[in-house]
């Protein structure tokens, strides 16, 4: 009956199920591609060695030689951004795998972060988010591929450029991330705070992929470090300022238990009620009463340390910038435990918020001016006969070969993701996920005997030949079937030049307005009367009701209005006029992500019956 759709949780066994078969499906892949690599990487050794001992014999024996850097080393802070980064890159990837994330995504982290901001950067964002609404499953999955892959190549791509690359590679996603999913980090929204983590964790990731993707010799004096330490002092001021800033709620606690909470106070209280190992809750609820008694002193602390920090990474000297370093470190994971609380336990936690991505930049710019990469010998360069395959370090060649696999990680994320974008229809495992999966049937179809929207007679015979999509309609309903009668045009639309061998059906489900002019006008509000095999049918009440009977179907007059409560379903006949498909046709919640899903299902039921034989 009509209203019965169940809406879209975020546990839905089908929506979950398909994301986890996704996933299995895409680490296979995964694995035959780290076997190829494995397999090319004994190859080439093979053919290196065998020509080695050749040259050996001939007198011109070259040793391999590492071609990853060109007189440096890979400088310390160029590692720690690297290796720290891929750390949480896989960390955030693996977060994304959790079952909630194809449906929770869109509601619980991409919206949420764009409501205190303008309209223009609501829109932009909702963007990202129908994208993820329309495709769960897909962008979910891709998801995960795409910030797994960009850890792997991260921890093992060899210094030099696919280093480069890597850095690259990492800042363009985080910069898609810092946009869609946290809506500029919030920068253009009120009330933002670095204790709650702004400008957005993800903006320290695209820093650190610019900094990984500089050429080796930003990295050869302290010039690069020191502009990193003057660039997070003036964030560090800056903050500070806004902190200390009046009428901002951060100077209150909650001395009146009647009294409305201070904004840290709030923050800090609604982190302690996620679900969290207990040691982390008795300390953030701890934090927040605390807070609550002493808001302005607790203010007060942030501000100077804040400020400290700043003016310490200003500097940019290491004696002094050293003590910076160290209590910028120790402020950050202060704030990560007792008021971010870790950034990922309870909800559809994501990352581990900003602290940790913030403190390895100013950390690595720190190691930038007090641990300079040491020199090294240019490597030797292969001459006439003797080949890349010969002359690369076996070394190089292994994380130069990881590189290309992880990156191909990142492909397959990113790929799929990218077809979804240009699609302008939803998946149809939505409407599956509402209504349940389409029945399969194999059995002669009811028949009727009944008046099209302009008055010639029909019957299923009359369609012997075509493919048949038959459902039931209200002709004054002004809910559930003007959003069905628009699914079918849809439908209808991207069967593009096959809608000449289909037919698009509607049967009156309302016995009192049966009159061909209410089809006529149903028509004409739904732009249906352009759509050459469209035929609404009608006919006297005992027709009618004997073709509701023939499909099983059902209508109950409403003693209050005009509309009545019918079945929602619909049949796919096959051109043998067998009925091949019964899928319900329930618009369940009514978004436009469903409605162009059930399209997309439909397309496909019909396509399918196009092709079908009648089995014995």
């Amino acid at each position: 009956m009509s209203g019965m759709g169940a809406g879209l949780t975020s546990n839905n066994p089908l929506i979950v199920g398909a994301f986890h078969h996704a996933l299995w499906l895409q680490f296979l892949l995964v694995l035959l591609v780290a076997a190829v690599l494995v397999v090319l990487r004994a190859v080439l050794r093979a053919r290196q060695f065998t020509a080695l001992a050749a040259g050996s014999t001939s007198g011109a024996d070259h040793p391999p030689t590492s071609i990853a850097a060109v007189g440096l080393a890979e400088p310390v802070a160029l590692r720690v951004l690297r290796i720290g980064f891929g750390l949480i890159w896989l960390l955030d990837g693996i977060l994304q795998g959790q079952s909630a994330m194809p449906l929770s995504m869109p509601s619980q982290v991409l919206q949420p972060a764009a409501t205190s901001s303008p309209t223009w950067v609501q829109h932009l964002v909702n963007f990202g988010a129908t994208l993820w609404i329309e495709h769960p499953v897909t962008a979910a999955a891709a998801a995960v591929w795409i910030q797994v892959g960009i850890g792997l190549l991260l921890l093992v791509a060899p210094f030099g450029q696919w280093s480069r690359f890597a850095g690259a590679t990492s800042a363009v996603w985080g910069l898609v991330v810092w946009v869609f999913g946290e809506a500029f980090g919030g920068v253009f929204g009120p009330g933002e705070t670095w204790l709650f983590g702004a400008p957005g964790a993800v903006l320290f990731y695209v820093v650190a992929g610019v900094l990984i993707a500089l050429p080796a010799r930003a990295w050869s004096t302290p010039t690069l470090g020191r502009r990193v330490l003057r660039g997070m002092g003036l964030f560090f001021v800056g903050m500070a300022v806004l902190q200390a800033w009046p009428g901002r709620g951060f100077w209150q606690g909650q001395t009146n238990p009647h009294a409305a909470s201070g904004s840290l106070t709030a923050m800090v209280r609604g982190m302690g009620r996620t679900e969290q190992p207990g040691i982390f809750d008795t300390l953030v609820r701890g934090f927040g009463q605390f807070d609550a008694a002493h808001g302005w002193a607790v203010n007060l602390v942030a501000v100077i340390a804040l400020a400290f920090v700043g003016a310490g990474l200003l500097v940019a000297r290491p004696n002094v910038t050293r003590w910076a370093v160290i209590g910028g470190a120790v402020l950050c994971l202060a704030d990560w435990v007792f008021i971010e609380d870790l950034g990922f336990f309870g909800g559809v936690g994501t990352d581990p918020n900003s602290m940790i991505p913030m403190a390895l930049v100013f950390v690595a710019g720190y190691l930038a001016i007090t641990r300079l990469p040491a020199e090294l010998p240019a490597p030797a360069q292969a001459t006439g006969a003797i080949r890349f395959w010969r002359s690369a370090d076996p070394a190089y060649l292994l994380r130069a070969g990881a590189a290309l696999g992880a990156f191909a990680v990142v492909l397959l994320g990113a790929v799929p993701m990218a077809a979804a974008s240009t699609s302008s229809s939803a998946d149809p495992i939505l409407t599956e996920a509402v209504n349940g999966i389409p029945a399969q049937e194999n059995v002669p179809a009811p028949s009727f005997n009944l008046v099209d929207q302009f008055g010639h007679r029909v019957t299923l015979s009359s369609f012997r030949g075509r493919t048949v999509a038959v459902t039931f309609l209200d002709p004054v309903c002004t809910s559930d079937c003007p959003v069905i009668a628009q699914e079918f045009r849809a439908a209808d639309a991207m069967l593009g030049a096959q809608a000449k061998q289909v037919a698009m059906v509607a049967i009156v489900a309302n016995p009192i307005y049966q009159s061909t002019k209410f089809t006529l006008a149903f028509d004409r509000q739904e732009y249906l009367s352009d759509v050459p095999n469209w035929y609404f049918l009608t006919g006297t009440s005992a027709e009618l009701t004997k073709a509701l009977n023939e499909f099983g179907a059902s209508a109950i007059v409403e003693p209050a209005g005009a509309m009545v409560d019918h079945s929602e379903f619909a049949e796919v006949i096959d051109r043998h006029g067998f009925v091949r498909t019964i899928l319900s046709t329930d618009p369940g919640q009514g978004t436009q992500a469903l409605q162009s899903s059930f399209s997309v299902l439909l397309d496909t039921e019909i396509r399918h019956a196009m092709g079908s034989s009648v089995s014995g």
